[in-house]
């Protein structure tokens, strides 16, 4: 997506965020001592839109992806993904649609290590219960798609740390989500897989209009996103 078509979605007033909150908080305890985490974070995102957010170790990131991803439920505040409030959702209601609009990439690939590639890739369908042979099919495709296609009956002992995370990568976007959301997606991978990696989000970004939210360290990533915010302090800017 354009830089122009980003600002006409965000200005425009039937724009709809693909994920939003507002004025989420969340603490941790530490003994009875409280610990504040997120102070009253707001942040929309738009479809296509890639959005890089840094910050320290410890600032609350991953805590921040957790709360949006409906993985953890925020002391206060609103989460909505597509156009939903997740955390008034029963938790039936609230996985599936993490299944249908959301995918999640991690640091670490956290493919199951007794599957193939292709198996791991089309497991979250598989979840959804389609059909078996037609979720193989998309599982296939994806794995195509981020070129690894000839990889796909390999089990992850047998894949490079590249190729792992193309896997995972691959498995985030079969369900074509709205949203996919990454947690240190380069962190655990030496430079040259990791502008490889780099290379294939922002080629798969633009083809798919996936909205991409990226934790990340390395600031040649943050660098390439429409967006860069910053986790201070429990709020983000």
């Amino acid at each position: 997506m354009s830089e122009n078509a980003l600002v006409d979605a965000r200005d425009g007033k039937d724009a709809l965020a693909v994920l939003s909150c507002t004025g989420v908080c969340k603490s941790y305890w530490q003994g009875r001592q409280e610990v504040p985490v997120l102070n009253h974070v707001d942040l929309a995102i738009y479809p296509g839109e890639q959005v890089a957010v840094m910050g320290a170790s410890g600032t609350g990131k991953s805590t921040l992806l957790h709360v949006l991803g409906g993985l953890d439920q925020p002391d206060a505040g609103e989460v909505r993904v597509a156009g939903e409030s997740i955390w008034a959702l029963s938790d039936l209601a609230r996985g599936r649609l993490r299944n249908q609009s959301l995918g999640f990439v991690y640091q670490f690939h956290h493919l199951l290590p007794e599957f193939t590639a292709q198996e791991n890739v089309a497991m979250p369908l598989l979840i959804r219960r389609t059909d078996k042979a037609e979720a193989l099919a998309v599982a296939a495709h994806w794995l195509e798609e981020v070129g690894m296609g000839h990889r796909m009956r390999h089990r992850p002992g047998e894949l490079s740390g590249g190729e792992r995370q193309r896997a995972a990568i691959a498995r985030a976007l079969a369900t074509r989500p709205a949203c996919v959301l990454m947690d240190e997606p380069t962190g655990n991978l030496d430079r040259h897989n990791a502008a490889r990696i780099q290379d294939l989000l922002m080629e798969l970004s633009q083809r798919h209009a996936t909205a991409f939210l990226i934790v990340t360290h390395d600031p040649e990533l943050a660098a390439r996103m429409h967006r860069v915010m910053r986790l201070s302090e429990g709020g983000l800017e």
